[in-house]
């Protein structure tokens, strides 16, 4: 569930809870949304967990060191220039 999914629990629950005056018989609509709206809470907030960890460039430079690539031929045919 991303961010878009949470936001649209909490909207969800949101209405359920405040926005409307349904009755079920045997369900509580104010304790659905309610309910609703806290998963949505606890979704954004492992999801923006997760994304900030991820997010998190290196602090310096010399953090992370360099890529050298060094290529070593045996055959002698490899038309290369020699060393």
């Amino acid at each position: 569930m991303g961010i878009g999914g949470c936001i649209i629990l909490i909207a969800a629950g949101g209405i359920l809870t405040f926005a409307t005056n349904w009755h079920a018989k045997g369900v509580n609509l104010d304790l659905v949304g309610l309910i609703m709206m806290a998963v949505g809470v606890i979704g954004l907030a492992a999801y923006v967990s997760i994304f900030k960890r991820r997010a998190i460039p290196p602090t310096r430079d010399g953090d992370v060191p360099p890529v050298v690539e060094e290529r070593y031929y045996s055959d002698e045919r490899y038309p290369g220039p020699r060393y």
